[in-house]
């Protein structure tokens, strides 16, 4: 039995498995009475058999009905839990190998709704069915085969010997199901998750042209998800026709010598009867049980990555915290962040000294580590290797909320909530007066359009911030931002959806709000690079030089 399957096996109350157990030997017992009875009948061609051998029939029936009762209230609980224990899971920090999945806000948002529902839901079989065929695979061939003992030791001992080899071919061959379902999974995951970003942000491709690209994406990704998914099936076709053969061959030793003996008058009819309806019985369990194997193969492959999540080192709290108050010195030493499933790192040995109250812009193609640099500073990406020190103090060892508190931060996609606009923007300063949110919103060039707005900053604002564009959306980011009074400044491209008009008016305010704080700005437009006093031209991961010129990166 694999770990995960232990794990989930605990998932289950005692009592559950009891009852199931109980349930199975109860099935056990009235099979072995059903051919001991039909035997009995046939043999001796007496009818009064045939009632007990009808209560026996009806009596599997119930208890048949009866474990799909407990295993699927026990499923749809033990679901209940573990998503429960997901959804409350604190974020995973994301440690050079975590990717900045959820660090990045929804870079994996589609991953982890697939895992909370169909993966969760592909439980279902493993629950209902493995479990309890399992239990009967446990409690079914050692019942058939003291009564074969009794009746026939001979064709007990054959079944004895040859029963292990269902399990051990069965075992063989899970292996390399279980490795062929992972892959399967892992494709669904990225499909999930990939066709979920290019619905949020079908909007966007349709204006840009980009819904052809996308769409050769997600066929390539749904063709390696077919591929995995035939791959598995032909494996678990392949291992039932293993299983049935072993079974087959395993019978026939049985079934020859007792026709042998049944022609030679050395066994009765009712007892050889007894051992070829019985025979049979008991490597169904086990056969059986690898058909449920495979049908289960996929949940068990999703509860191991939610396992994996559940187990992955929550953020870090506590630790050290900065004497100096003001803009710090920010030095990254040699930092190199690899992100999982990439050949190439996101940053590679990345140097870099930003002096206390030092503008520096980040320039560079997509993809080059720009927006991966700036999670390493806030603390939701852990360098493979290298390290970030703050005022000479190693970020790892820093309490993190309280070095975020010190950071304002605007990232490319911002989240707004339904609430006010003034809430939004005070989300990190609850108690900030309407004169402070006035002003951060004017120093982000984001109080005319909030002035037009029906309620001004009273307007509640959809999920998301629906309602609004993605230019204003960045603008009541920023302004949030510059509310909370951070002395450090991390915005990557705040001005990429903006017109030249907002643009020249958010740059305005830049100038008059970053003066005194450390800032690192990501940006493309020569307008926000001018407020920059260096520029840091980087490509594939590397940093490439850095000069006062600013028109460097124009």
């Amino acid at each position: 039995m694999k770990p995960v399957e232990g794990r989930l096996l605990r998932r289950l109350p005692r009592g559950v498995l009891v009852a199931l157990g109980l349930l199975a030997a109860g099935q056990g017992v009235l099979l072995v009475a059903q051919a001991d009875l039909l035997a009995r009948a046939i043999a001796g061609l007496d009818a009064r058999w045939l009632v007990p051998l009808v209560v026996c029939v009806a009596g599997r029936a119930v208890l048949a009905h009866a474990t799909g009762a407990v295993a699927a209230r026990a499923s749809a609980a033990a679901k209940r839990e573990l998503r429960g224990a997901l959804l409350a899971h604190p974020r995973p920090a994301a440690a050079g190998g975590g990717g900045d999945r959820s660090a990045a806000g929804s870079a994996s948002a589609g991953e982890r709704v697939t895992l909370l529902t169909r993966g969760l839901d592909a439980l279902d079989p493993f629950f209902t069915g493995y479990v309890p065929q399992l239990l009967a695979a446990c409690v079914v061939p050692v019942l058939v085969l003291a009564r074969l003992a009794a009746a026939d030791w001979a064709s007990a001992l054959v079944v004895a010997v040859t029963v292990p080899l269902v399990p051990v071919f069965g075992a063989l061959v899970g292996m390399r199901t279980a490795a062929l379902t992972g892959r399967q999974w892992g494709a669904l995951e990225r499909l999930g998750g990939h066709f979920r970003d290019v619905l949020a942000g079908l909007a966007t491709l349709r204006a840009f042209g980009r819904t052809g690209h996308q769409s050769r994406v997600v066929r390539e990704l749904a063709g390696e998800h077919r591929r995995a998914t035939v791959g598995a099936l032909r494996v678990a076709f392949l291992s039932s026709l293993v299983l049935e053969l072993v079974c087959a061959l395993s019978v026939a030793l049985v079934a020859v010598p007792v026709g042998l003996r049944l022609l030679d008058g050395s066994m009765v009819l009712s007892t050889g009867l007894l051992v070829l309806l019985l025979t049979p019985e008991a490597y169904l369990p086990l056969r059986a049980l690898g058909a449920r194997f495979h049908a289960s193969a996929e949940g068990v492959a999703a509860a191991e990555r939610a396992f994996e999540a559940l187990d992955s080192p929550c953020e870090r709290t506590g630790g050290a915290l900065l004497r100096v108050q003001g803009a710090p010195e920010i030095v990254l030493e040699e930092v190199t962040v690899r992100y999982p499933g990439r050949e190439r790192p996101a940053l590679e040995k990345v140097s870099l000294r930003i002096a206390p109250g030092e503008r520096v812009a980040v320039a560079g193609p997509s993809g080059a580590g720009k927006s991966t640099l700036l999670l390493v500073l806030l603390g939701l990406v852990e360098p493979e290797s290298g390290r970030v020190l703050v005022d000479g103090a190693d970020l790892a060892e820093l309490d993190l909320a309280a070095w975020r508190r010190r950071v304002g931060w605007v990232p490319q996609a911002p989240h707004l909530f339904a609430a006010s606009v003034a809430d939004n923007i005070r989300l990190g300063v609850p108690d900030a007066t309407g004169e402070q949110v006035t002003a951060a919103a004017r120093a982000a060039a984001a109080d005319t359009f909030v002035g037009e707005l029906p309620d001004g900053y009273a307007t509640v604002l959809g999920e998301g911030g629906a309602g609004l564009s993605a230019g204003q959306r960045q603008r009541l980011a920023v302004a949030r931002a510059y509310l909370t009074g951070a002395p450090v400044m991390l915005l990557d491209e705040p001005s990429a959806r903006l017109d030249l008009a907002s643009e020249r008016a958010l740059v305005q305010g830049a100038a008059r709000s970053l003066p005194g704080r450390t800032a690192l700005i990501v940006a493309h437009r020569p307008a926000l690079v001018g407020l920059a006093d260096r520029v840091v031209r980087m490509r594939g991961g590397r940093i490439e030089d850095g000069t006062r010129d600013t028109e460097a990166a124009a």
